[in-house]
Parts: C-alpha cells; structure tokens; sequence
C-alpha cells in the first residue's frame, strides 16, 4: 500500500477506535438506543447534506429503500445497539477487542453464503488462532461466573457476527448500481428511521433525570460526525484504492486506539488475558492477509 493509503487506514482506526470512547462517554447518562439514534440520525444529516452539495440525492424513485434497510439494520441498529449495552458493563477497550473479531464472522458467513470466497488451509489456520483469542477474552468468564461481564461481552461478539453478514450482505451495492457515499448515506438514513419509534418507546429519552452534560453531547457529535460520516468516507476511499483484504488490517489496529483512549482518559485497566487475546487474534489476522506467510516463502 502506497503511503497515503497507510495514512488513510490509520486516521480510519483512530476514528473507529474512537468510536468506543465516545459510546462509553455517551453511555455514563443517556440509554444506548438512544445513542444509536443520536449517531445515526446525525451521520445521516451529514452526509445527505454531502450529497446535495455534490448534485446528487437519495430521495429518488429508483432509490433501493429496502436494501438500505436491510444494511442499516445489520450494519447500524443492531451492532450499534449491542456494542453500546454491552458497553455498560464491560471496558471500551475489550468491546474494541471482541469488535476484532469481525474478520473471524465473515470468513465464516461468507464460505456459507457465496460461491467465490470459499475457506481455505489458511483461512482455516486463521479461524483457529482467531478463536483461541476469543476462548482466552471471554472463557474466564464462563467459569468464575461473572454474568454482566459475559453478557456484555457475548453481545460484542454478536455484534461483530452482524457486521460479518453486512459485509457480506454490502458486496450487492456496487453491481446495483449505487455509489459508496450513497450506500453509506442510505444505510444511516434507514437506520435513523428504523431507530426512532424503537428508541421513542424503550428508552423514553424525555425522561431523563437530568439534562446530558456538555461532554455527552461533545462525545454525539464525534461518534455521528467523526467515527460514522467521516470514517465511511475514508472506509469506501481505502476500499476502492487498496480492495478488501488490506481493510481488514484496521481491525487489528482499532483496539489500540480504544485501548489508549480508554485508559488515559476514562481510567480503565484491561487484564493480561485480553491482551494475549488481542495478539492471537492478530496473528489469525496476519495469517489471514498471507502478506507474511509469502514473504517468508520468498526468502527461502
């Protein structure tokens, strides 16, 4: 990858490592669902605005509503809602961990569900490692009995299946006929609409004992604005230049922004089980990608 493509995956993994502390932020006074909406519902104003200012719109006939809701619920609602609860009782750095874990998901969903991307020997060999990161994050906690912790963290990891399925699921958009900033846009702008009842009658925001503090609403704004609009930008942009499999390394590099984040300023201590997690399932990214493994094949 060129230098600027290395530049525009690291500012991704800033925004979207970010993206766990601004939630954890948020979370400390308003209910997840409503978070989702809040981050949704503003990165949907952001970018239709975008979009408007190139000439282009959603609202046309030929728009494909129903895909976007398809996406923005396997893509937003549902991820974002089980991140941002499982974030109430586990730390953001661990939820950017167990987040990691999406590449796992896909090769998985994606050998059932396509013809073209079918598992290998090494894609196995990545499954493996990936997983034994997996047992060494959550496997304790199935023995020492801590429920809000293992709950919270099985939610993550639900959250990390539905993104595999959305990715799988967002391969259709291109052969569609439909821009990266339109997908992005639509699925937002169907997930804000598909939230909103939701949010209305579970969480009955007017209800609040108090009135979100300044932080909360700074932590809004850069979750819907920094870690949503601005990062779909720089996703399809690393998409179109670099293709799928150089994308993927922002997982693994996600963490260590949440992890930063969440200890210098939210006073959070991850244990050393979860980061000899975060390194297997790095290495099962390594496999994944294949860069290392011919190198070495090279130099012999």
């Amino acid at each position: 990858m060129s230098l600027r493509v290395w530049i525009w995956l690291v500012s991704l993994s800033v925004l979207w490592g970010g993206s766990f502390f601004f939630a954890k932020v948020a979370v400390a006074e308003l209910r997840p669902l409503t978070v989702v909406f809040g981050r949704v519902a503003l990165a949907a104003f952001a970018l239709n605005l975008s979009l408007w200012l190139t000439g282009q719109s959603l609202f046309r006939r030929e728009t494909p509503w129903a895909a976007f809701i398809f996406m923005g619920l396997l893509n937003n609602l549902i991820p974002f809602s089980l991140i941002f609860w499982g974030q109430t009782h586990i730390a953001s750095g661990l939820a950017s961990i167990l987040n990691a874990t999406t590449p796992l998901f896909t090769l998985v969903v994606a050998h059932v569900t396509t013809r073209d991307e079918r598992i290998n020997g090494a894609k196995v060999a990545a499954l493996l490692t990936r997983f034994t990161g997996v047992v060494f994050l959550v496997g304790p906690d199935l023995l020492v009995g801590d429920r809000s912790g293992l709950a919270g963290q099985l939610v993550c990891l639900a959250a990390a299946l539905s993104y595999a399925f959305a990715g799988v699921y967002g391969r259709r958009f291109q052969s569609m006929g439909v821009s990266p900033m339109q997908a992005a846009a639509g699925q937002v702008s169907a997930s804000a609409m598909l939230i909103l009842p939701i949010m209305l009658l579970v969480d009955r925001p007017w209800t609040l004992p108090a009135t979100p503090s300044a932080s909360v609403w700074a932590a809004l704004a850069g979750l819907a604005l920094l870690s949503t609009a601005l990062a779909y930008v720089l996703y399809f942009r690393i998409l179109a230049a670099t293709g799928a499999t150089n994308l993927l390394l922002v997982t693994f590099l996600i963490p260590l922004t949440a992890i930063l984040l969440g200890t210098v300023f939210l006073g959070e201590h991850l244990v050393e089980r979860h980061f000899a997690g975060m390194t297997l399932i790095g290495a099962g990214l390594a496999v994944l990608d294949g860069r290392i493994a011919a190198r070495l094949r090279a130099a012999k």
